[in-house]
C-alpha cells in the first residue's frame, strides 16, 4: 500500500477540502453583513426595474409591429377555451336531443364536400 503522506491524491482532496472550508467561511461571513445584504437588494431592485423597462420596451414594439402582446395572446387563448368548451357543451345537448328523439346523428364526423361532378348523361354524349 502507498503511504498517505506521499500520496497525491489524498493530498489534492486534502487540498480541496481545505479551500472550500476557507471559501465556505469567507462567503458565510460575507454574507452576513448588512453591506452584503444591502448590495443584494439593490442588485435585484436593478433587475427588477430592467424588466420592466424591457416589457415596456417589447409592449411598444409589438405594438409597432402590429402584433399581439403576450397578454393578448392569453387573453385570446382563454377566450378560445372557453369558446370550445361552450361547443362541447352545445354538442352534448343536441347528441342527447337528437337521442332522445330516436335521430341518429353524428358530430364528429367531417362534412363532406359538395358534390361537383354530373353524372353521366342517359344518351352517351361526352361533354
Amino acid at each position: 500500500m502507498t503511504d498517505k503522506t506521499n500520496d497525491p491524491v489524498a493530498m489534492w482532496h486534502k487540498m480541496v477540502g481545505e479551500m472550500e472550508k476557507g471559501f465556505n467561511s469567507f462567503a458565510n461571513q460575507a454574507m452576513a453583513s448588512p453591506e452584503f445584504s444591502q448590495a443584494m437588494n439593490r442588485a435585484g431592485g436593478v433587475a427588477a426595474g430592467a424588466q420592466k423597462q424591457l416589457g415596456e420596451l417589447m409592449e411598444k414594439y409589438l405594438v409597432a409591429m402590429n402584433l399581439p402582446s403576450r397578454e393578448q395572446v392569453i387573453g385570446l387563448a382563454e377566450r378560445l377555451q372557453s369558446v370550445e368548451v361552450q361547443i362541447g357543451e352545445i354538442k352534448s345537448m343536441l347528441s342527447q336531443m337528437a337521442a332522445s328523439s330516436g335521430i341518429s346523428q353524428s358530430f364528429n364526423s367531417a362534412p363532406r364536400p359538395p358534390r361537383t361532378k354530373r353524372p353521366p348523361s342517359e344518351s352517351g354524349e361526352q361533354t
